[in-house]
């Protein structure tokens, strides 16, 4: 069931961005341009794509509050601070040193196979 709603909810929410972008600007938009209108404008009739848009706006918004609820039914009253109260500590692992204690030190000036040869 969640899946379906799932994937209605990405469905609607692909076709109300196709929607909005297919709509005619009308300008002022953050204020920027002029939509013209000023005192003398007033409210345009709602055209069939907006009523599309409004149309597919609460239907987003349907799902959307249906895949909260679901989700929370599917939680069954448990909390992920639940699950980590109820989980084992992990044993904390050892670090292992090496048999011999040299190989931890730096390279002393005798070795050969660090020093560059001289031409």
């Amino acid at each position: 069931m969640e899946n379906v709603v799932l994937v209605i909810h990405l469905i609607l929410a692909l076709t109300l961005i196709g929607t909005v972008l297919l709509q005619r600007s009308e300008g002022g938009g953050l204020g920027i341009g002029g939509g013209g209108g000023g005192a003398t404008g007033s409210r345009p009739p709602a055209t069939a794509m907006g009523k599309v848009t409004w149309g597919l706006a609460l239907a987003f918004i349907a799902t959307s509050i249906a895949l909260t609820i679901i989700a929370a039914e599917n939680a069954a009253g448990s909390s992920v601070v639940d699950r980590l109260i109820d989980a084992p500590n992990p044993a904390p692992a050892t670090p292992t040193l090496p048999a011999d204690g040299d190989s931890l030190l730096p390279p002393t000036l005798g070795d050969d196979a660090l020093v560059p040869s001289g031409n």
